[in-house]
């Protein structure tokens, strides 16, 4: 294939490719864009330069813009919003005013924009469902509470959550048709992904396992070992050179982390399991307000989410959960669901069993919660030929997402009486 083919075959992949994909990315940009230009233009809790972090729900917006954040978590991070806060600048004449807060939110709109029509893609594409279908899924998964605040907001998650989306799309256009992921995939995709987050790094290699013969041919498994050991080899090279080269140091403070973020609490775990690991990235809960300072004298409030207090939206969780465990059983024999589920399993054995931010999981939804669409997506096509599931099916989905809409809506309300009061 020549380079020109290539680059063609990139731009479809990563861009809307047809009218319909760039008519929903365009609604998406539109409705995302309203939602953070008004925010940006009226609200300073996009980034102050007074506020470092946890002004919302315990993003680091100002300390993720400015530094990366924490570099063993984040090691490549302070590359990507260099470029960022610099193109920012550009806009805003090197002020960190309005202009400047503006440009940070466009550019998470983008991101999430494009990630939903990935996701678009991946049920037109790889399950082959038709837009009756599709269209639903994407304005369910949409109206998510995590698309909803990365839509405005300038942290890793955001681009994380574009980029394993298209990582997963075009892992499983590969798979589909027993292609192999390329050396030069595996490299860039883990620069991107793991460099973002370094746990993540991991899922770049998920679905070279199911590649097509791999544990059937010793010459295909030897392949697969050093395109994922060069992978590795040129992550850990950049970020050793980010790190000076004190790997030990590295150890150390991740230890420290883990210890910080891993206290338990008084809230019985399966309660944080499922209103913020589970339902926080998906079902906004009543927000609780707090004070914060910046360890220099600056006070503010600053918002977090509470666990639910209604029963419908434990159901709410409850049935989008079994949907999602319908779907695994109902396609185990699917590598393409295997390479989602197993996905979605490092996230629970990081924030359900070593309980690492579990307290705060209701963030990081950009690293896991596009499973539960792509999978409830691969039941519906599991009984695209019995009518009468398909009818419940589509009874639950409008269900669901007729109380998303209407509990979001009304956080979100919330949200803003919260904006009106503390930070204009």
């Amino acid at each position: 294939m020549s380079f020109k083919n290539k680059l063609t075959d990139f731009f479809r992949t990563v861009f809307p490719s047809t009218k319909f994909e760039l008519l929903l990315f365009f609604i998406f940009i539109i409705a995302y864009g309203v939602l953070g230009s008004y925010i940006a233009i009226n609200y300073r809790i996009i980034f102050d330069d007074r506020i470092p972090w946890d002004a919302y729900f315990s993003f680091d917006n100002r300390a993720i813009v400015m530094t990366g954040g924490g570099y063993e978590r984040h090691p490549l991070a302070n590359y990507y919003f260099g470029w960022l806060r610099e193109f920012a600048y550009l806009f805003s004449g090197g002020k960190k005013d309005e202009v400047f807060r503006l440009v940070l939110a466009s550019c998470s709109n983008a991101a999430i924009s494009l990630g939903l029509i990935q996701v678009y893609k991946y049920f037109k594409n790889i399950i082959q469902l038709p837009k009756k279908i599709s269209v639903p899924l994407v304005v369910f998964f949409a109206f998510f509470s995590t698309n909803i605040l990365l839509s405005f907001t300038p942290e890793t998650y955001t681009y994380t959550l574009f980029f394993l989306v298209l990582f997963n799309y075009y892992a499983a256009l590969k798979l589909k048709h027993d292609g192999k992921i390329s050396a030069l995939s595996l490299v860039f995709s883990g620069l991107a992904i793991g460099g973002l987050t370094v746990t993540n790094i991991v899922k770049t290699y998920i679905p070279v396992l199911f590649e097509k013969d791999i544990f059937r041919s010793w010459r295909n498994f030897w392949k697969a070992t050093v395109r994922i050991c060069l992978a590795v080899t040129v992550f850990l090279l950049l970020f050793l050179y980010r790190v000076d080269f004190k790997f030990l140091g590295f150890i150390n403070k991740s230890g420290e982390q883990l210890e910080k973020f891993s206290k338990p609490k008084v809230i019985p775990l399966w309660d944080m399991v499922t209103s913020w690991f589970l339902g926080g990235n998906m079902l906004f809960s009543g927000f609780e307000l707090r004070d914060y300072h910046n360890r220099k004298g600056f006070e503010y409030k600053a918002l977090f989410m509470e666990v639910y207090d209604s029963w419908v939206s434990y159901l709410f969780v409850f049935v989008i959960m079994l949907l999602v465990l319908w779907s695994y059983l109902r396609n185990f024999r699917n590598r393409l669901v295997q390479v989602l589920m197993i996905s979605f399993l490092v996230d629970v054995i990081i924030h359900c069993v070593l309980k690492f931010g579990l307290h705060t999981s209701y963030i990081y939804g950009g690293h896991f919660i596009f499973v539960v669409p792509l999978l409830i997506g691969w039941l519906f096509h599991t009984y695209r030929n019995s009518p009468r599931l398909l009818s419940v099916l589509y009874t639950t989905l409008f269900v669901l997402l007729a109380f998303l809409v209407a509990n979001n809506i009304f956080r979100m309300t919330e949200f803003f009486t919260f904006l009106n009061l503390y930070y204009q």
